[in-house]
C-alpha cells in the first residue's frame, strides 16, 4: 500500500521558516573562531574533556599547563602519573575524574588503534561516530566536536548552552535530549555552516541567552522565541511579552 504524507499547515511552515531565520541570525551576529585551530585530533580530544563542565578560559589554562608538562600524545598520557595529570589540569574542575579519562582514553587508542585517532576519523560519519562513543568517557558532544572540526564532518554538536536555547526558543521541547535537539537544528542549517552555527550558538548563550538572568531586551532574536519570560529589564527598558 502506497504511503501518503500531508504537506505541513501553513502555520508549521511559518514557524520552520522563523526558526531558520533565528539561527541565521545568531551565526551572522555571534560569530567566532573555533579554539581547536592549530591543533592535531588528539589535543582536540583531549581539550574536549578538559571543557567539560568548565568555561574556555580555565580549559584551555588546563590544556596548556598539561602540553608544557608532557607532549599531548597517546603514548605518553597513556604512561603519565595519574597525579602528574591531575596536578596540570586543577584549573579545568573535576580534575579527579579528567585526569583518569584522559589516560584511558589515550590506552583505549593504543590498544585498538595504535594510537591512531585518524583511523577512526577517516571512516564512514556513522561508523567513526559510533567507534567514538566506545571510548571512554566519551559522548556525544565530544564526538561531535572531533566530527565537525577534526574531520570537517556536517554535524552540528550541541553542549550546555546550546541545548539550553534550543528548548527556550522553541526548536525543540523542554524533554528533549541530546538526539533530538542535534537533528532538528541539523535540519534547520546548511550543512556547510553547522559548524559556525554551533559556535556562534555558544557566544549568544554566553552573552545574551544567559542560564540565569538572559538579557531578553536586546536579544536579536526576541520576536522568534517562545520563552514565556521575556520581562527582564535592563536599564529601564522591559521587553514586550
Amino acid at each position: 500500500m502506497r504511503r501518503t504524507y500531508a504537506a505541513p499547515s501553513p502555520i508549521q511552515s511559518k514557524r520552520r521558516f522563523e526558526l531558520s531565520r533565528a539561527l541565521a541570525i545568531i551565526e551572522r551576529l555571534y560569530r567566532s573562531k573555533p579554539w581547536s585551530r592549530g591543533m592535531d585530533s588528539f589535543e582536540v580530544l583531549v581539550g574536549t574533556v578538559l571543557s567539560q563542565n568548565t568555561n574556555d578560559r580555565n580549559s584551555m589554562l588546563a590544556f596548556r599547563r598539561l602540553r608544557k608538562r608532557f607532549k599531548i600524545r597517546p603514548e605518553v598520557l597513556a604512561k603519565a602519573k595519574e597525579r602528574d595529570i591531575v596536578e596540570c589540569i586543577r584549573p579545568a574542575g573535576l580534575y579527579n575524574m579528567k585526569a583518569p579519562r584522559i589516560k584511558s582514553i589515550a590506552r583505549e587508542l593504543l590498544k585498538k588503534y595504535d594510537g591512531k585517532l585518524d583511523n577512526i576519523l577517516k571512516l564512514p560519519q556513522a561508523e567513526a561516530r559510533m567507534k567514538l562513543l566506545e571510548l571512554p568517557g566519551i559522548g556525544f558532544k565530544t564526538a561531535d566536536v572531533l566530527l565537525a572540526f577534526v574531520a570537517d564532518r556536517e554535524v552540528l554538536p550541541v553542549d550546555t548552552h546550546i541545548a539550553r536555547i534550543a528548548k527556550r526558543i522553541g526548536f525543540v521541547n523542554e524533554k528533549a535530549e541530546y538526539e533530538e535537539i542535534r537533528s532538528a537544528l541539523e535540519s534547520l542549517v546548511n550543512s556547510e555552516k553547522r559548524g559556525r552555527t554551533h559556535l556562534a550558538l555558544i557566544r549568544f548563550g554566553r552573552t545574551i541567552c544567559r542560564a540565569r538572568k538572559p538579557l531578553c531586551p536586546i536579544c536579536p532574536v526576541l520576536k522568534f522565541c517562545a520563552y514565556p519570560a521575556k520581562t527582564i529589564k535592563i536599564e529601564g527598558f522591559e521587553a514586550p511579552l
